[in-house]
């Protein structure tokens, strides 16, 4: 069974192990001369604590167990952003992350609008986004800083 629960403080070192596995994985779908860091905080327990202190911040489970996680920002009234989310390398292609967002979007009834990014490389991230119902809205300029463009999506409910 696969669920979503709103982290604890107790979740932060687990949730961070498997975030900081499955980011450092994705560095092998990354083209040459792009920037091998993960995203903002992706390793660091303490930025995670402070985030799960601080917005709707949730822990996927599979069976009770912790396989992933899903971050939150509310942008304003009714719209909402899909910050991040992971899911452990021996559950992915599960159908979890599936089921995990679609209980997110119960979770916020009242979100009229959401939001994400994901780099132009992860191909892979597109195709699940745009199975979820988020549309291609923008591709930014490349940032020197990463080496790759992003490409920003949107669903309206």
């Amino acid at each position: 069974m696969i669920e979503i629960k709103r982290a604890t403080s107790k979740d932060t070192a687990r949730l961070t192990e498997i975030q900081t596995r499955t980011f450092k994985d994705d560095n092998k779908l990354k083209p040459p001369g792009c920037n091998m860091g993960g995203p903002p905080g992706y390793d660091s327990v303490d930025w995670n604590a402070g985030w799960i202190a601080k917005t709707p911040y949730y822990k996927i489970l599979f069976d009770g167990q912790i396989v992933g996680g899903i971050i939150v920002f509310k942008l304003g009234e009714k719209r909402y952003e899909l910050g991040r989310m992971w899911v452990d390398l021996d559950f992915q292609n599960l159908g979890i992350g599936q089921q995990a967002v679609r209980q997110m979007f119960e979770a916020f009834p009242e979100a009229q609008k959401w939001s994400l990014g994901t780099p132009s490389w992860a191909i892979r991230n597109q195709h699940f986004y745009e199975k979820m119902g988020f549309v291609k809205i923008k591709e930014t300029a490349v940032d020197p800083n990463l080496g790759w463009s992003g490409i920003e999506y949107e669903k309206l409910s």
